[in-house]
This record gives structure tokens, C-alpha cells and sequence, in this order.
């Protein structure tokens, strides 16, 4: 690019020559002479008058340094602030997470990176709609399943399995639930996403697909909990919803070898951006913070 070449010579000009330019820049000093040259084909003028000692500026060349040195000084500065920044834990991290994951099994994540990491400002946006990231000059955001845009990146930061829970206080009441093909005697409590159940046995490797009907259904998966929280059926439900509830007993877990489709849990980010320093930091926080804790 032409303004490359013209940062090029700015920098000959500065350095007092092409071989002290290319040690500066450390580039090889052929290179450095082959694109001046690019340069002043370019213009259609001679810039530098070279002799083996010294490179002293044409009449064109001294215009072109005058009128870009302090344009190339600038932009230099600002590249340069900008890397330092990017390099450091420092400054405002802005970014989407879903809300019930967020409030939830996120929540632990949360506090102990902003406690790790007090200088990073972080911004967090919760939404459990898919929020555009370059409408929001969001840096990251964490997602429930991969992403099919071609415009984005995305890194699988853990898997985490769905299970059947219900409580004991329906359980009491209820036929008895030992096979999938039981559940058609149940109360079921579900989301609008899914009508079906794609079902895998843990000891045998047998699949399934089971064909839902609801009691209820809700589009907010904390919602579904709510009701079987509350004894009013069976749901399927991701661990991150309901790791709470089954360690303080309120939910139980129930066909135990069954286990439905895993949902992934992915960081995502415009392509063709570089991550910085805090949102590489980030993603890594939390890949060990699900590692340790599903």
C-alpha cells in the first residue's frame, strides 16, 4: 500500500538512510530500497539523492516528508497506545452474557473476576436474546450453542449436560418413573424452543427421540424451573440451571442414565478483530471456572 511505502521513507529520512531504516524497522535493507523505489515510481519523482555515505532530500522529497512526517508520527503513537492497551489488564471490558446463566451458574465466575481483576472495568450486558455485538461495541460474548454467522469467531468454552429433575413432593403422588416411555404418565414442564427430546443412555449407548407433551411451556428456561421447583411436573434442564437446586435437595434428579442433548457454551467475537489481553483473560477465567465446576 502506498502509505505504507510512505511511512517507509518518512522513517529513511528520520534514521538518516536506508540501511539504518532497516535495522530500526528490521526489515532488510533490499526491501526497504525496493519499495522506496515502488515509492518514487509512484510520484514520477526522484525523492532521496543516495551515495554510498549519505541520502539527502529532492525537492519532492521534501515536501512529502514535510506534509506526512507529523500524519505518520501520529499514527504511530496511536498504534502504539493502542497495543500497550490491549496488552495490559487494564481499561473497559465490554461484554453480552446470557441473564439466567449469568444469574446463576455464572454468578460465582462474575464476582471472582472482577475480584481478580479490579483495573479491568468490566460492562456487562444480560440478555437472553442474541444481541448483535457490533451494534453494541461489545469486545466478547458468552453464548448457549455455536454460532452460524460467518462474520464472528467462537471458541467452545465447556459442555454441560441436561438432566431430569423433578421434586419429591411430586414424585410422592406420581406413577412410577424408571424408562423414558414412563414419562408419558408425567407432568411435563418445557420451552417453546424444543417440542422433542433427543435422549441418550449413559450405560448402554442407546438414543432416542422423544416426542413432548407439554403441561406447560415457557421460553425462558428459569421459568421451566420455577414450576418444577414448585412440584408441578418434570422437566429437562441444562446442570447450569439447576445446580443449586440439586445440591440443596429442593430438586431431584430422576432417570439418572439419561441424559438429553448437551448444551455448549461458547465465547464469541467479530472475525478478523484480535482479541485483547482482557478478553483473552476472560475467556480463559471462565473455560476453568466451568472445568472445575460442572
Amino acid at each position: 500500500m502506498m502509505i505504507d511505502d510512505i511511512a517507509l521513507f518518512i522513517h529513511i529520512v528520520k534514521q538518516g538512510g536506508v540501511t539504518a531504516a532497516a535495522d530500526y524497522l528490521s526489515v532488510p535493507a533490499a526491501t526497504v530500497s525496493r519499495r522506496l523505489q515502488r515509492l518514487e515510481q509512484r510520484v514520477g519523482e526522484k525523492l532521496l539523492n543516495r551515495t554510498a555515505r549519505q541520502c539527502t532530500l529532492t525537492h519532492v522529497g521534501e515536501v512529502y516528508f514535510q506534509s506526512y512526517v507529523e500524519l505518520v508520527e501520529q499514527f504511530e503513537q496511536i498504534h502504539h497506545q493502542l497495543n500497550d492497551q490491549k496488552a495490559k489488564l487494564t481499561g473497559k471490558l465490554k461484554v453480552l452474557a446470557p441473564l439466567n446463566i449469568s444469574h446463576g451458574f455464572l454468578k460465582p465466575m462474575w464476582l471472582a473476576f472482577t475480584k481478580h481483576y479490579p483495573e479491568i472495568q468490566l460492562e456487562l450486558l444480560l440478555n437472553n436474546q442474541r444481541d448483535d455485538l457490533s451494534k453494541n461495541q461489545a469486545d466478547i460474548a458468552i453464548r448457549i450453542g455455536p454460532q452460524t454467522d460467518s462474520h464472528y469467531q467462537q471458541k467452545k468454552l465447556g459442555s454441560v449436560d441436561t438432566l431430569f429433575v423433578s421434586t419429591e413432593r411430586y414424585l410422592s403422588d406420581a406413577p412410577s418413573l424408571s424408562t423414558p416411555a414412563d414419562l408419558r404418565q408425567h407432568r411435563l414442564i418445557g420451552t417453546t424452543l424444543r417440542n422433542k427430546w433427543q435422549l441418550n443412555n449413559l450405560k448402554t449407548g442407546e438414543t432416542q427421540t422423544y416426542m413432548c407433551r407439554f403441561a406447560s411451556t415457557f421460553n425462558d428456561a428459569g421459568f421451566v424451573k420455577y414450576l418444577v421447583c414448585d412440584g408441578q411436573g418434570v422437566a429437562l434442564l441444562p446442570r447450569f440451571e439447576i445446580i443449586d437446586e440439586l445440591k440443596s435437595g429442593q430438586l431431584k434428579q430422576v432417570l439418572p442414565l439419561w441424559r438429553g442433548e448437551s448444551r455448549e457454551i461458547y465465547a464469541i467475537w467479530p472475525s478478523g478483530r484480535l482479541l485483547s489481553k482482557k478478553a483473552v483473560c476472560l475467556k480463559q477465567f471462565v473455560t476453568q471456572f466451568i472445568s472445575e465446576t460442572l
